[in-house]
């Protein structure tokens, strides 16, 4: 089994390594992963100008491929041929905040697991639920290890094509985790401020700040479940249609 391994925050983020030890009991591990930090990347795809990719070695000796592009180029090139073996599964992560409603659109994490599923590869997205401002080194072994049980589950079930799963841990000891939870996508609520300051040459720039977010914790949803001390794994489908309104909008006039 050939599992690639990716990231949004960079290839030395500690996430990233907790993970590839976490799952190199399952098989082959290729981590290839951006040489810098890509959080809120969403889905990229570099075109206009050439990609580069340099061998490096982690912290524990690990090799691995940094790459100049984004999560999403990271997968697409991997696939594509920079990794001479067919790949099985790809999971990204462990983010160290969590991912949950709409955060989905804007996460370089998630989307490189969209890359994955558009490639017809069975992929994950990790992420931790962190305390906010967090001092110190994170814990990512307890949900490195709930990655592993995730992908385990995985290789014994068949996800449908194009879909992807969306898995955030709370920030607990395995033994405190009450389960697993089959979520849908919960309203995240946003607190984003612009705020504007002036370069010493009196030109404007701008920085987008204000309050972190939240959410609504609604039973059965990605936010609620993981409120609640669960994982929540929410399946993701790259088919953004709205399928109940094709038939009511086609009734409108559209006579030209």
């Amino acid at each position: 089994m050939h599992i690639v391994v990716t990231n949004d925050d960079g290839v030395y983020a500690p996430g990233l390594l907790a993970l590839a030890r976490a799952l190199e009991r399952m098989g082959k591990i290729s981590i290839v992963a951006p040489d810098h930090n890509w959080s809120a990347s969403g889905h990229v795809k570099t075109l206009h100008r050439p990609l580069r990719v340099k061998e490096i070695e982690l912290e524990d000796g690990t090799t691995a491929l940094a790459c100049d592009g984004a999560p999403s180029d990271c997968v697409a090139l991997a696939v594509m041929g920079l990794l001479p073996d067919p790949i099985d599964f790809v999971v990204s992560g462990i983010n160290p905040n969590a991912n949950l409603g709409h955060d989905m659109t804007y996460s370089g994490t998630v989307t490189a697991a969209m890359e994955g599923a558009i490639w017809g590869i069975p992929s994950i997205a990790v992420s931790l639920d962190a305390p906010e401002y967090h001092k110190g080194p994170l814990d990512y072994a307890p949900s490195a290890e709930v990655a592993r049980r995730v992908l385990e589950k995985l290789t014994l079930n068949t996800l449908p094509q194009q879909i992807l799963l969306n898995v955030n841990v709370p920030y607990l000891q395995i033994d405190q985790l009450k389960g697993f939870a089959i979520t849908r996508q919960g309203l995240r609520i946003y607190r984003d401020e612009l705020i504007q300051r002036e370069d010493p040459r009196g030109r404007a720039y701008y920085w987008i700040g204000g309050e972190a977010p939240s959410g609504v914790k609604e039973d059965g949803t990605d936010i609620g479940e993981l409120a609640n001390g669960y994982v929540s794994i929410t399946p993701v489908q790259l088919d953004l249609t709205a399928h109940q309104l094709v038939e009511p909008i086609k009734n409108w006039d559209w006579k030209i």
